[in-house]
C-alpha cells in the first residue's frame, strides 16, 4: 500500500468523497492541503523520492498568490525568508513599479520555489494529507461512481487507488493529461535555455538582475542560500536539451547580455531547457482535472507560471470540497473551467507578448519596440492595468447578468471591526459574509464567518474561500442575504 505520512488517517475505504492529486509540486500541494482541511481524504501521488530539493526553476512569488498564501497563514513566514522587490524589471525600459499595488504585499517577492513547497508540504502533512511518493501512474479508468488510479510502486508492484476525483498537478508532461486523451497544443518559444546555480565573486547590485538585447537575454537572482540562479539564452543557438551546459557557455551568455559574468564559480547543478507556450483545451474530463503546469505553460517572462498554477489551485479546492461534502452540486466544478482556462489564456498571451518585445532584433524593430513602450508608460491606466494582471491583483472572474458590480472581483484585505483582516477570517477555507451595522442575517458556522466592515459601509458581500465576491447587494434585506447564503454556501 502507499506509504503515509501525516497526522490525521483517512478511512482507506471511503472512496466515495475522496480525492488522488497526482504531483506534489506547488500546485498540488496546495490543493491537497485545502482539500485536507476541509475533511476530504486525500492522497498525493509523487513519483519522486520524499525530499525537499534544492533545485527549483520558478523564483518569484506575486502579490495575488501570497494573498492566497496569506489566507492560509503562510504569507509572512514565506515573505520573512525571500526578499520583495518593488521594480519589476522585464527587459530594456520595461519595468513595473509594485509600490502602489493595493495589497499588504505590494512588491513581488524573490524566494525559491523550494521554499514554497517546503511550507506548503508541511501544511498539508498536519493537515492529514497522505503521501505516496516513488509513485508513477501508469493507468486510469474513471466510471459514473468514480476514478481508479493504475499506480507502480518500488519494485514494480502495482497497486490500484480509487477515489471520487482525481486532479492532475504532475506537470508539462502531465501523464494524467495522456491518459484521459487530451491535446495539449502550441509551439517551443525559446529552445536552448541554459539554468544554471552558482556562486558569484561580485555582488550584482540589485535583489534581481535581468536584461535583454542583440545577443539574448540574462536573468541573475539570489537564493538566499550563498548561490544565485542564472537564467540565459543566446540568439541562434538551438541546441537540444540533451546537450550538456559548461560554466564558461553560462558565463559568455551573461556577459554578452549584462558586460559581467559577476565572477560567477562553484556551479552545484545547470540544465539545458526549452520554454513551450501550450493550453489544454479543457481542464476537465469527467472525475479528472488538470491544474497548473498540466493544464498550461507560458513562456518564463513576467515569472507567472508557478503562481498561476498556485491560484488554479486555489480556486478548484472549495469547490472539490463543497461538491464532495454535499454543499453544492458538481456542476458547480464547470465553474473551475469557465473561470481559470480563460486566466491560462490570458497569461499564455501576456508573458509570451513580454517574450517576444524582449527577443525583437535589428535596429528598427528595437527602436519600435522603445516607442511604444515610452508612449504605453505614458498612459497611466494602461499601465496600472498591465502592473495588476502580472502580479494577479486584476484578475477577476466573468460577473453573471444583474449581478452586483463587485461580484467575481478580487475582495482586498480590508480591516475588520473590532481587530482582525479578511484574509485572516478565510483561514480554514471558509466563506465570509461582511455586513454592514445592523444587518442582523445569520449566525457563523464552520464554513462561513460574519464579520463586519471596519469603515462605515452598506453593502454587504459574500467572499468565497479563494477571496473573491460570490455575491453583494447594497442595503441588502436579512432575506436576500439568505438567499444568497443558501445559493453560495449551501
Amino acid at each position: 500500500m502507499t506509504t503515509m505520512h501525516g497526522t490525521t488517517p483517512h478511512p482507506a475505504d471511503d472512496t466515495s468523497r475522496s480525492v488522488v492529486v497526482v504531483g506534489a509540486g506547488p500546485t498540488g500541494l496546495l490543493l491537497a492541503g485545502d482539500l485536507a482541511e476541509a475533511g476530504v481524504p486525500v492522497t498525493l501521488v509523487e513519483k519522486r523520492p520524499h525530499r525537499v530539493s534544492n533545485l527549483s526553476r520558478a523564483l518569484v512569488v506575486h502579490a495575488r498568490t501570497l494573498e492566497q498564501l496569506d489566507a492560509r497563514g503562510l504569507a509572512d513566514e514565506l515573505a520573512a525568508i525571500g526578499r520583495p522587490l518593488g521594480t519589476l524589471r522585464l527587459f530594456g525600459r520595461l519595468s513595473l513599479e509594485l509600490g502602489a499595488l493595493p495589497s499588504r504585499f505590494p512588491y513581488v517577492l524573490v524566494v525559491p520555489q523550494y521554499e514554497v513547497e517546503r511550507l506548503l508540504e508541511r501544511r498539508a502533512a498536519e493537515a492529514g494529507v497522505r503521501f505516496a511518493h516513488e509513485r508513477e501512474v501508469t493507468g486510469l479508468r474513471q466510471d459514473a461512481d468514480g476514478v481508479e488510479v493504475a499506480v507502480r510502486a518500488p519494485g514494480g508492484v502495482t497497486e490500484a487507488l480509487r477515489a471520487a476525483y482525481v486532479v492532475g498537478t504532475d506537470g508539462a508532461h502531465s501523464v494524467v493529461r495522456d491518459l484521459i486523451g487530451l491535446p495539449f497544443p502550441g509551439r517551443s518559444v525559446i529552445r536552448s535555455l541554459v539554468l544554471a546555480d552558482v556562486r558569484l565573486t561580485e555582488d550584482p547590485g540589485s535583489v534581481l538582475t535581468a536584461d535583454a538585447g542583440p545577443a539574448g537575454f540574462a536573468l541573475v537572482a539570489p537564493f538566499g542560500d550563498g548561490y544565485h540562479r542564472v537564467t540565459g539564452w543566446r540568439r541562434g543557438d538551438d541546441r537540444p536539451d540533451s546537450d550538456p551546459v559548461g560554466l564558461e557557455e553560462v558565463r559568455e551568455i551573461v556577459r554578452g547580455v549584462l558586460g559581467t559574468d559577476f565572477g560567477m564559480h562553484d556551479p552545484r547543478w545547470m540544465s539545458r531547457i526549452h520554454s513551450d507556450e501550450r493550453q489544454a483545451p479543457s481542464y476537465r474530463v469527467g472525475r479528472v482535472l488538470l491544474a497548473g503546469d498540466a493544464a498550461h505553460v507560458h513562456s518564463p517572462a513576467g515569472g507567472q507560471g508557478m503562481n498561476t498554477g498556485l491560484q488554479d489551485a486555489a480556486n478548484l479546492g472549495w469547490k472539490l470540497a463543497a461538491v464532495l461534502g454535499g454543499h453544492a452540486a458538481p456542476a458547480l466544478l464547470d465553474t473551475y473551467q469557465a473561470e481559470r482556462h480563460p486566466v491560462g489564456r490570458m497569461v499564455l498571451l501576456g508573458s509570451g507578448a513580454l517574450i517576444r518585445g524582449a527577443l525583437v532584433h535589428g535596429p528598427a524593430a528595437r527602436l519600435l519596440r522603445a516607442t511604444a513602450l515610452d508612449t504605453a508608460s505614458r498612459v497611466g491606466p494602461v499601465w496600472r492595468r498591465g502592473t495588476a494582471m502580472v502580479s494577479g491583483i486584476g484578475i477577476r472572474y466573468r460577473r453573471p447578468r444583474g449581478a452586483h458590480r463587485v461580484v467575481g472581483a478580487r475582495v482586498p484585505d480590508v480591516p475588520l471591526a473590532g481587530g482582525g483582516r479578511l484574509y485572516e477570517a478565510l483561514r480554514g477555507g471558509r466563506f465570509v459574509l461582511l455586513t454592514p451595522p445592523g444587518l442582523e442575517a445569520a449566525p457563523g458556522s464552520e464554513r462561513l464567518a460574519v464579520v463586519r466592515w471596519a469603515a462605515p459601509r452598506g453593502t454587504a458581500v459574500l467572499v468565497r474561500p479563494d477571496g473573491y465576491a460570490a455575491w453583494a447587494a447594497e442595503t441588502a434585506t436579512a432575506e436576500q442575504v439568505r438567499a444568497a447564503l443558501r445559493e453560495h454556501v449551501g
